[in-house]
């Protein structure tokens, strides 16, 4: 039996709750059926810890992340906090996560399911077989830059000031997870930046192409303008490999991405830190859907990005890609049997609940564990 792994379940706010107890009834089915144990323990963040504590996140549950071998949070947000200071919103706690765990390296996966490709607003024969990896630098650039704000102007109007920064440094790390991750998959990376018109994006190519030439030259790398990106995903999706980009970019662009696939509710995310020196990354994995508050409670979200999320954490927190293959092959078995959730119904599906989703994808885990 394996030691048993450190790990911190954050659910937060609306679905939140929902879609991890689905998640941890996977990891439950692991722990009695695998050579594999979790030691869990659970905090409050978002909405959650503000109505509790007065803050989205304590400094308890803080040291708590930091201390786990690997964090599984759910969704924070709620129209009852948009009155809420800045500092103490539940995306707050959120980005404090990312922030002190330097957690720079935001993975986000973009695949299709032969069993849900009517779920995509594009044509079969355009999104079949997609398999993208979207890496988005998660720690700099525009949302944490400096000086940023609103200022009344002497005339009475106003300006509103976002800095755009990014060091050689924090490009080259971001950019060497996705040339390590393009050498596992299809050996293919485009870097994503707007240097036609930014500064960062002209210092972006620079350092990126430094990297190639310097460590990663096995890897075919193409530069490409964000705008462009955005078009080329819809045009022909199936082109890339792994894109690398910053962190507003990245946003944009993983979103849009995700429609390829039919449904914000089937993707997960992981949000990797720097290797320690025993190679060990902090990292924190999420689904990519929010906290919908809309459906929160009803037994309608889907879990199935959460749980895909768990699967990416075996994989690059624990290095057991046998037991996330698993997870992702019952993933898609239960969606070829015509099982979905409210989001991704099509014709001749049949409409279950979060829970009874949970329970055929128990039922796909036995059986594909033989």
């Amino acid at each position: 039996m394996a030691a048993n792994k450190k790990l911190l379940m954050l659910p937060g706010d609306g679905i939140g709750p929902e879609v991890m107890g689905q998640a941890e009834r996977v990891i439950e089915w692991f722990d009695g059926n695998r050579a594999l144990s979790f030691d869990i323990d659970e905090g409050l963040v978002g909405g959650a810890a503000y109505d509790a504590h007065g803050t989205s996140l304590t400094d308890e549950t803080m040291q708590a992340a930091l201390d786990a071998d690997a964090v599984l949070f759910g969704a924070v947000g709620g129209p009852q906090y948009d009155d809420v200071e800045r500092d103490k919103r539940p995306e707050a706690g959120l980005l404090r996560l990312r922030k002190e765990m330097d957690l720079f390296a935001n993975l986000r996966p973009a695949m299709t399911y032969d069993g849900l490709l009517d779920a995509s607003a594009l044509k079969d024969e355009v999104v079949r077989g997609l398999d993208i990896m979207i890496v988005r630098e998660a720690t700099a650039g525009v949302y944490f830059g400096e000086p940023r704000g609103i200022e009344e102007l002497p005339d009475g109007s106003r300006r509103g000031v976002d800095t755009q920064v990014y060091t050689d440094e924090e490009i080259r790390r971001v950019a060497a997870v996705a040339f390590e991750l393009a050498r596992e998959r299809g050996g293919k990376v485009h870097s994503v930046e707007k240097a036609n018109v930014m500064e960062t994006g002209v210092l972006w190519r620079q350092v990126v192409g430094e990297l190639h030439q310097a460590e990663f030259q096995d890897v075919e790398l193409h530069h490409m303008y964000a705008d462009n990106c955005a078009m080329q995903l819809v045009r022909d999706p199936n082109q890339f490999d792994v894109i690398v980009t910053d962190n507003l970019f990245g946003d944009i662009l993983s979103d849009c991405a995700a429609m390829l696939t039919g449904s914000l509710g089937m993707l997960p995310s992981a949000s990797l830190g720097a290797p320690d020196e025993t190679g060990h990354r902090k990292a924190m994995y999420e689904p990519v859907h929010g906290s919908a508050p809309d459906i929160a409670g009803q037994g309608l979200a889907n879990p199935l990005a959460t749980v895909l999320s768990f699967a990416m954490m075996l994989r690059y927190s624990f290095g057991l890609g046998e037991d996330a293959d698993l997870v992702e092959k019952s993933v898609a078995q239960v969606l070829e049997g015509g099982i979905r959730t409210a989001d991704i119904m099509g014709p001749d599906a049949r409409q279950v609940s979060t829970e009874a989703m949970g329970d055929a994808l128990l039922e796909a885990l036995a059986k594909q564990a033989g």
